[in-house]
């Protein structure tokens, strides 16, 4: 009986604990669609991006080609906050 619920408790928490790493792994391509995503949604391109997204924007897409996926995820997680505030700035302002 102990074995049957020690099994069962190490199956259950191997199934919970792999969707996070594959989740931090998937993270940097998520946060690539969520800004291509925004960008397609708020009618945004590169003439009406600031320097600060252009330059961002391109760092994080050669981190997520070169592997980098920590990196991936820091710059495009700055991006996608500096598109959350300018989207809110552009809807309170309406």
């Amino acid at each position: 009986m102990k074995g049957t619920a020690l099994s069962a408790v190490l199956a259950a928490t191997t199934l919970l604990a792999s969707p996070v790493f594959a989740a931090d792994n998937d993270l940097c391509a998520l946060n690539m669609q969520k800004i291509n995503d925004q960008m397609a949604t708020t009618g945004a391109n590169s003439e009406g991006l600031d320097d600060f997204l252009t330059k961002h924007i391109d760092e994080a897409k050669a981190a997520q080609a070169s592997g980098d996926k920590e990196k991936c995820i820091t710059i495009s997680s700055k991006v996608l906050e500096r598109l959350n505030k300018q989207e809110k700035g552009d809807s309170s302002g309406s």
